[in-house]
């Protein structure tokens, strides 16, 4: 009787375990369809960064900084003067530049002058004193020609006078070529020469003084003083950068988006921008820049889900408005319409 008993109660127990064992897979089924149906899984955060562009102000003169007339933080205007190099060097490569100019520029004048009128009158003088003795060996073989047809003279002496009447002639054409020639003056080619020797001049001028128009450094556009890199004193390299100036009023947020949501991102579309730290203000923005971002560390691999890889994409959208207070470096949190 007792064993009958014991038999009944082990398997009253084991009822009891089915029926909890069972309650408990009906609830979790219960559970998992409310999962399944009624609970929606969170809509993932795009987060982006406010950015902007960033000019680096440099210059052509190597120098030592002599005085900055900014300083970070400052707004400034296309055009204001940002900072003073200087170089005595520079200084006097161009004072020899401006020399060598002048030199040039004298020799050129003295070219285009022409001869002296000293050496103008001289030859004149001497083409005066070749026709002078021209005449007079004319004269003389004109004489002896008539003497010689009388017998009174010989032929040598006729042959002899002829030869000094020639010879003068000669000597005419040379006088009166090199008066010629002083009253030209310099040669074709030799004006070309001191003529292209000032412009040569000029233009090593012209660039010490351009290198110099860099020892006032200016403002490439209007924006904001965001970073100077060297202090009073210090020595600059030609191109090397003096400071940074960024243009805040041309601010835009930049989001890493993966290209199964850019369906909803096209290029010209409206967006609203959720600011966080301007009290998370919205603002509307315009997409203006899509570009993939052709790095394979941002793949999402999802073939192992059966899909595709998911490649991720840069979107940049420019606020329609401008945003007091906005600065760099801010979060932009992407609002699902």
């Amino acid at each position: 009787m007792d064993k009958k008993n014991n038999i009944n109660e082990a398997e009253r127990e084991d009822r009891r375990l089915l029926v909890a064992l069972g309650v408990l897979v009906l609830v979790l089924v219960c559970l998992f369809l409310v999962g399944m149906f009624i609970i929606k899984p969170a809509t993932p955060i795009v987060q982006g960064e406010i950015d902007a562009t960033s000019v680096r102000v440099s210059g052509k003169l190597p120098g030592r900084v002599k005085q900055f007339y900014v300083q970070e933080g400052d707004r400034v205007k296309a055009g204001d003067t940002l900072a003073h190099i200087y170089s005595s060097t520079v200084d006097a490569m161009l004072y020899q530049a401006q020399s060598m100019a002048d030199a040039a520029s004298a020799q050129n004048a003295k070219v285009d002058a022409g001869t002296r009128m000293q050496v103008i009158n001289s030859a004149r003088d001497l083409w005066i004193e070749a026709q002078a003795a021209e005449t007079i060996a004319k004269k003389t073989y004109e004489r002896l020609e008539n003497l010689n047809k009388q017998g009174v003279v010989s032929e040598q002496k006729r042959d002899e006078a002829l030869a000094a009447y020639e010879a003068s002639v000669a000597q005419v054409s040379a006088a009166k070529s090199q008066y010629d020639l002083a009253i030209e003056g310099a040669q074709r080619e030799d004006k070309l020469t001191a003529r292209a020797m000032k412009n040569a001049a000029k233009g090593g001028v012209m660039e010490v003084e351009s290198i110099l128009e860099d020892q006032y450094l200016v403002a490439p556009c209007d924006g904001e003083i965001s970073e100077i890199y060297p202090r009073v004193g210090e020595l600059v390299a030609t191109g090397a950068p003096v400071m940074s100036v960024l243009q805040i009023d041309d601010a835009w947020v930049v989001f890493n988006v993966r290209e199964d949501k850019l369906s909803t991102l096209t290029m010209g579309k409206e967006i609203d921008v959720m600011i966080p730290a301007l009290d998370k203000k919205v603002v509307k923005a315009c997409i203006f820049f899509i570009r993939d971002m052709g790095n394979y560390a941002v793949w999402s691999a999802t073939k192992a889900a059966g899909e595709y890889d998911s490649k991720t994409f840069e979107v940049k959208a420019r606020p329609i408005e401008r945003i007091d207070n906005l600065r760099l470096g801010m979060s932009g949190i992407l609002v699902e319409r």
